[in-house]
């Protein structure tokens, strides 16, 4: 190298940099600061957070996705952390605020190794075979087969989710709702839980609509076999109840027509304009004989309906529904037996659904719905929730959400594991065991994991208020006894309880995913060495513009 040699400079010299173990330090001690937001959240006595969104609306849950949605941070690794939420949200439905405590607890963990000078290759590797060895154990130790058609066993599921909500005192009436919804849309009555876990996953998010109308009571609520849309019929003088409707599903407009750009039409004399106008009312003639040759009682389009095309439904005695989602004619398709028309020349009786028994207009509030409804064979449905208000229903289709994503989870893997911490205590004695075979500096980081999955039943005792302390050694040294695997903390009078026998259990697949994202995020975040966050400089519109020269002076973004 020469001596006179200069520094060259890859990166912006005003680029905020760090690297080694300040990066990893500040990631862990970021991941923790989200986990302490929630930690307060986790079991039955959760305390709930009030959050001033964005465009000044309140949300009040004790829900961790929900709160974390909401939440604008501006570390890296703290928004690699809420990310996880979503995740497990998106994959299983429940246990968001454990992986997030989960998460951060196994950062934690990490530290004193850092400190020590432990590489972290090391710990990552021995995170990673500890999770390994967890779910063996979680299989092995754990999982009881539950029979799909036991209806108590599915509402013992359903309560220990539930029983973390704030929809705790309504629990049995939200589970009874999940669990008719996801019968009727699975079409797995009398099933044996050998056939269901063949079967594919339940599409929740497509088949089961959520509808919330403020007003009523909760007992008000309903499961409706078929659909309900937000919509009344477009003219006044057509039938709003029909017993066993015959119908008709378009994607198509009732009406003339219309250029697919703007067009423009020059005429020059009266009898052209007229000639123009009964051409336009002659194709909406043709349109609507073609419907009425095959005898529908009602037709739902998710197009437009034309004024004269009303009418002339109307005067053949059919009702008219227009500009439906996409998603709803989907699901009347598949609730009625109906198939969508695309071209009216090419409508069949074989389109035509008649597995309806019931269209009906109703005022409900200040708008009217229409139920379709009493479906012989629906594969998909509608829960109608009412409520004294919307920040009540809001919090109660949350809820309802998780319900329906746990029985998701169920019906395509019918084992639960024991709740209230027991599982994760079983694991963590099973961990330690385990750690007399690793060799080496990654026995520490094996053990640490052991450690950090306790934080679940201490975070348990702590929100209920009894001696954290003094629960868990009792909880340890009953699992150190053989035959106690099952021994958990009862989060409602932190007495420490066999989960099984008092009906407090998860999913397993909830659980294997909580562990699987928190131990692999984990492992991601301890990964990174080097944080490179480069300055751009704002224009006067508030703009983000290009990096600043050499002689311009910019403060760093926050």
């Amino acid at each position: 190298m020469l001596k006179s040699a200069t520094p060259v400079y890859v990166v912006n010299t005003k680029s905020q940099h760090k690297r080694g173990r300040e990066t990893q330090l500040a990631n862990i001690a970021a991941a923790k600061a989200v986990a302490d937001v929630v930690r307060t959240t986790l079991g039955p006595r959760a305390m709930l957070k009030l959050i001033l969104d964005a465009v000044g609306g309140v949300v009040i849950t004790s829900d961790g996705n929900a709160i974390l949605r909401e939440i604008d941070v501006g570390h890296p690794a703290a928004k690699a952390m809420i990310e996880l939420s979503r995740t497990q949200d998106e994959e299983v439905g429940d246990g968001t605020t454990t992986v997030i405590v989960l998460a951060g607890a196994l950062l934690q963990a990490a530290e004193p190794c850092l400190e020590a000078g432990v590489h972290p290759t090391v710990i990552v590797g021995a995170y990673l075979r500890a999770l390994q060895d967890a779910l063996q154990e979680l299989e092995r130790r754990c999982a009881i087969s539950l029979d799909w058609n036991d209806e108590t066993r599915l509402q013992h599921v359903l309560s220990a989710c539930l029983g973390t909500k704030v929809a705790v005192l309504y629990r049995d009436r939200v589970a009874s709702w999940a669990l008719e919804a996801v019968r009727l849309v699975a079409g797995a009555d009398g099933t044996s839980s050998t056939a269901v876990a063949s079967l594919r996953p339940v599409d929740i998010k497509n088949l089961i609509r959520i509808e919330k109308i403020p007003g009523g009571e909760l007992d008000d609520s309903v499961v409706v076999r078929g659909v309900v849309l937000n919509k009344d019929v477009v003219h006044p003088q057509m039938r709003r109840r029909i017993e066993r409707p015959r119908l008709v599903l378009l994607d198509c407009p009732l009406e003339y027509r219309k250029g697919e750009s703007q067009v423009n039409v020059e005429v020059s004399r009266e009898a052209d304009w007229e000639a123009l106008l009964r051409s336009e009312e002659a194709s909406v003639r043709r349109q609507c004989e073609m419907l009425i040759a095959l005898r529908p009682d009602l037709v739902i389009t998710e197009k437009g309906i034309s004024d004269l095309a009303a009418y002339l439904l109307m005067k053949a005695g059919i009702s008219a529904l227009r500009r439906v989602r996409k998603t709803d004619n989907e699901r009347l398709a598949r609730a009625t037996g109906a198939r969508i028309v695309s071209r009216l020349d090419e409508a069949t009786e074989e389109d035509v659904g008649t597995g309806a028994g019931l269209f009906d207009v109703r005022r409900l509030g200040e708008e009217y719905y229409s139920f379709i409804e009493q479906c012989e064979e629906p594969r998909a449905c509608t829960v109608l929730l009412r409520g004294g208000s919307k920040d009540a229903l809001n919090e109660i289709e949350r809820n309802l959400h998780d319900a329906l994503c746990v029985l998701r989870s169920l019906y395509g893997d019918t084992r639960v594991v024991p709740g209230g911490g027991a599982t994760e205590m079983a694991l963590s004695r099973a961990l330690i065991e385990r750690s007399a075979l690793i060799e080496g500096a990654a026995q520490w980081p094996y053990r640490q994991v052991a450690e950090a999955l306790e934080v679940i039943p201490r975070t348990l005792a702590e929100n209920c208020g009894t001696s954290v302390v003094r629960l868990l050694t009792r909880l340890r040294a009953l699992h150190a006894e053989a035959g106690h695997s099952n021994m958990g903390i009862d989060g409602v009078t932190g007495a420490l309880e066999d989960m099984v026998e008092a009906g407090i259990v998860d999913a397993f697949a909830v659980k294997a995913q909580a562990l699987k994202t928190a131990v692999e995020s984990a492992c991601m975040l301890l990964r990174i060495d080097d944080i490179l966050s480069a300055v751009r400089r704002r224009d006067d519109q508030g703009g983000v513009g290009a990096a600043p020269h050499k002689n311009e002076e910019t403060l760093p973004d926050d």
